[in-house]
């Protein structure tokens, strides 16, 4: 037996209902890509992050970004178990490892383990670093909005 699922948004997106949101949020994003930081790196965080939070829309936008970033199907598809996966750098390991953290704030006492931020610090500098907690953070910040109001995936914040 086949159900269909229909899902209706709550309210138009909060980003887009209070003025200036959304240009603040991207301005966030952009803020993070003008490193030296791989597009693809960020990609595959944003990915994993709002494969975590359960967020449809962030899920279906960051495949199509990270595809759009040169990103395969084989890695597109093995980031939710990237641990047990050999399509991943060590350096993209540490990045996924850090996503991971920084958004289930609440699992452990430590929220980042030093040997987790140790492992990313080895392999980025500093800038590169905010890069990334900035876009974990921001990405974050996108699912909760979108999982809360039930922002649909494949919808335009325009």
């Amino acid at each position: 037996m086949t159900s269909t699922l229909t899902i209706t948004p709550r309210m138009s997106n909060p980003a887009v209902v209070l003025d200036g949101a959304s240009s603040a949020i991207f301005a966030l994003m952009k803020a993070a890509r003008q490193t030296d930081l791989a597009h693809s790196t960020l990609e595959l965080v944003h990915l994993r992050v709002s494969q975590i939070n359960g967020c449809s829309a962030c899920v279906d936008s960051g495949v199509r970004s990270a595809r759009q970033a040169g990103e395969t199907d084989e890695r597109l598809h093995a980031v939710v178990a990237w641990r047990e996966m050999p399509y991943f750098t060590d350096e993209e390991r540490a990045a996924l490892a850090l996503a991971e953290c920084a958004t289930r704030l609440a699992d452990r006492p430590d929220a980042v383990p030093d040997e987790v931020w140790d492992e990313a610090a080895s392999f980025f500098d500093e800038r590169q670093l905010a890069a990334l907690v900035l876009y974990i953070a921001t990405t974050n910040l996108f699912n909760r909005l979108n999982a809360t109001t039930r922002q649909l995936a494949g919808a335009s914040w325009n």
